[in-house]
């Protein structure tokens, strides 16, 4: 996948974009367990309390919270509260909210800033829970007979009914400083959200002692919770489908960028390159490959990036939560690796294996549908059946292996999951039991704990798809990065405008790419305009390969070709082949009309050029039998037409495009000896100022040629008009006998 990443560049800021809204989305997600924590903690345990610093004490009860604090906390404290009295502004709006202060005067919170009352809040709390602690001991007469003695009072006094603050009050200061410390021993150990969780309930009787609203004010609360929980979810959905729009878009743009410049490197290939790739995987690199990137790219830019941050946060949260059950998510995400490792290490050499299976059942299928009526005229559908069977079945084998480890690796995460689940309940339940958590954050817990190992199944998920992913990516790249053997000059040159397309072989040699041999020795002849140059001799012998090197398919190894006084090299091959019209030994027609195939020269053809082409390649009398004329559909690759059809429709095409040179590969093996007479008889004429090469197995063909050139093992052992062959060419005479007998020979 790095050899692509440089095609991600258009697409740099729909992927910023989709970072920073999955940034947005996983804290809004991280959020969603806290405040869940909240409503379980403050909303119902604590009934909307959200601190130990109360709104409003009434003055008897501040003044018992400060017993148990020394001087500096006391005047802290009392210095973010305003005592209400009758006498006091604003007396009636208060007695309103607070009923209570028609009896005593009420301390009333100053406005405060959240870090002032997470100050006051191990201030308060304690004192709260001291003073509610010895309130309930007292309620019971033999426990407060124990405390009455311990503090060295006369029980009979508390049977009384007593005042705590009365009692308290006798004690010397002494007394209160050891009574502080140890309760400050006891309650050391709380942490502090224990200690404002403890604190609420005596804060909520407090406020009841005030007649202010309690229900009102936990329903409030939990609604104002809900509130923020349901735009965080909103707002987590909205990132959600705005990365998956980006994801999409970025995956999909790369998918048509890949197929656009691999379909135009492919365009650059020479004949050389085809011989690297083969057809059928070049097809499958262009689809399969291709569409396996566009999947992972989607999955990557919305997993890899969110699962990393999501991982994080939530190990950081569910630390802050409890920090003591930290080895749970460690127990968890190490029996993850371990089980993804596994896995990993068995599917990585299937996943790298599949795409060259895939290859290999799209050439067997190209094969049969290209090759079907040979395979019947031979009776081999069995054999054909049995072959593709097995390149079917050898594929099937290897996808199934791979999805029955896919769902064999779904139950055992299912199974993880569920399993911590129960751990961090079994745990937690201690914990809360031990007043050393709450149970909101014991859920927070479990919920984070959740989104981590979620965070790492994804991640593992994309590095169990990614192999595969990687293999296509790394074939793609392949295709991109293979320099083509053919290319333009940097500083090309022009053809001179006079020039009528005369060709000149110089000692040229050429030997295929990879082989040990030349297949071409010091060719040299000369094709000069307005005259036909004919190139003959036995199979192998490498007729098409000399007029091959003229378009540029191939490079020479040695030598050079030049093209009206120009080496062939020294141009661009646009202009080169701007000057070609070539029609090959097998007709190549694309999928439209006979006019669309004819125009595929030349566009702007009129139709007085279309005509003539038709009527010199002798294809007119096909075009008037059809009932649609210029209209007749041809299917894909001129399945519908004959192979006679098929060749005098390309030799059409070349001619609507006038250039000054035609190459005939072979291109009349397909015409009857009467088609082919007229043919050669039309081209004479309406081509005397073209140079026109033409290569045939046919004797007849080339006799009235001005220049043959005879072939054999890639030399040449003759040069000459058909009499001067005959009587000085060992090698074509033989042919010319064997076709056209003794005395026709001659």
């Amino acid at each position: 996948m790095i050899r692509l990443a440089r095609y991600l560049k258009p697409f740099w800021l729909h992927l910023l974009l989709a970072v920073i809204l999955l940034f947005v989305q996983a804290n809004a997600d991280l959020a969603l367990p806290d405040y869940m924590s909240h409503i379980v903690n403050v909303g119902i345990q604590q009934g909307g309390v959200e601190n130990a610093v109360p709104l409003a004490i009434r003055a008897d009860r501040m003044e018992l919270l400060t017993v148990f604090m020394d001087a500096q906390e006391a005047s802290e404290v009392l210095a973010h509260y305003n005592l209400v009295t009758a006498d006091s502004t604003h007396y009636a709006r208060y007695l309103e909210e607070y009923p209570a202060l028609s009896e005593q005067p009420v301390y009333v919170r100053k406005e405060m800033e959240p870090a002032e009352i997470e100050r006051l809040n191990p201030l308060l709390s304690r004192p709260l829970v001291i003073v509610s602690g010895l309130e309930q001991m007292l309620s019971d007469p033999a426990r407060a007979a124990m405390i009455a003695s311990l503090l060295g009072l006369d029980p009979s006094e508390l049977a009384a009914g007593q005042d705590i603050l009365q009692l308290l009050a006798k004690l010397p200061e002494e007394q209160l400083a050891q009574i502080r410390s140890m309760v400050e021993q006891r309650l050391g150990a709380m942490d502090e959200s224990l200690l404002v969780q403890a604190a609420a309930l005596p804060i909520q009787a407090e406020y009841e002692a005030l007649g202010m609203d309690t229900a009102g004010l936990q329903t409030r609360y939990i609604l104002r919770t809900g509130l923020l929980m349901l735009l965080l979810t909103l707002l987590s959905a909205a990132c959600t489908i705005a990365v998956g729009f980006l994801a999409a878009r970025t995956a999909a743009g790369l998918a048509r960028n890949l197929r656009r410049l691999a379909f135009r490197q492919v365009e650059s290939f020479s004949n050389a390159e085809f011989d690297q790739f083969s057809t059928a995987s070049l097809i499958t690199r262009s689809t399969n490959d291709i569409t396996q990137i566009q999947m992972v790219v989607m999955m990557m830019v919305r997993l890899v990036f969110y699962a990393p941050i999501i991982g994080v946060g939530a190990v950081i949260h569910a630390v802050g939560k409890s920090a003591s059950m930290w080895w749970i998510i460690a127990l968890a995400v190490g029996v993850l690796l371990g089980l993804v490792l596994i896995v990993f290490s068995i599917a990585l050499p299937r996943f790298r294996s599949i795409q060259g299976l895939i290859d290999r059942l799209n050439l067997v299928m190209r094969e049969n549908l290209s090759g079907m009526m040979v395979i019947r005229a031979f009776n081999r559908q069995d054999f054909e059946e049995e072959r593709f069977d097995r390149a079917n079945l050898d594929l099937t084998r290897t996808m199934l292996f791979v999805s029955r480890l896919m769902v064999v690796m779904m139950p055992l995460m299912m199974m993880l999951l569920n399993g911590l689940s129960l751990l961090i309940i079994w745990v937690g339940a201690h914990q809360v039991a031990e007043a050393n958590m709450q149970v909101g954050d014991m859920m927070a817990f479990l919920q984070y704990a959740m989104q981590i190992v979620f965070a790492f199944l994804m991640m593992s998920m994309m590095f169990i798809i990614l192999p595969r992913a990687s293999v296509s990516a790394g074939r793609i790249a392949d295709v991109l990065e293979t320099e083509p053997s053919i290319r333009d000059p940097d500083q090309p040159r022009q053809f001179p405008e006079q020039g009528r397309g005369r060709i000149e072989f110089r000692q040229v040699c050429f030997r295929y790419p990879g082989a040990e041999e030349d297949v071409l020795h010091d060719i040299n002849f000369v094709a000069q305009p307005g005259q036909t140059t004919a190139f003959i001799g036995s199979t192998g012998s490498g007729k098409s390969t000399v007029v091959n090197l003229i378009p540029r398919f191939y490079d020479v190894t040695s030598g050079a070709i030049l093209v009206d006084g120009v080496d062939v090299r020294q141009v661009t091959q646009h202009d080169l082949r701007d000057r070609i019209g070539y029609i090959p030994q097998r007709g190549i027609l694309f999928s439209g009309t006979v006019e669309s195939n004819l125009r595929y020269a030349d566009e702007n053809a009129d139709t007085e050029d279309l005509e003539q082409a038709v009527e010199i390649a002798q294809v007119d009398d096909f075009i008037e039998s059809s009932p649609e004329g210029w209209g007749t559909e041809i299917s894909q690759g001129g399945s519908n037409v004959s192979g006679g059809q098929k060749q005098r429709l390309s030799i059409a095409r070349a001619l609507v495009k006038k250039p000054p040179i035609y190459i005939f590969d072979d291109s009349f093996s397909a015409l009857d000896f009467r088609t082919e007479a007229d043919l050669r008889r039309a081209l004479k004429e309406k081509l005397a100022e073209s140079t026109v090469l033409v290569v045939t197995q046919r004797v007849s063909t080339i006799m009235h040629a001005e220049q043959i050139v005879v072939l054999d093992k890639g030399r040449i052992v003759g040069q000459g008009t058909h009499r001067e062959l005959v009587r000085d060419c060992q090698v074509y005479r033989e042919i010319a006998i064997s076709q056209l007998g003794e005395e026709a020979a001659a």
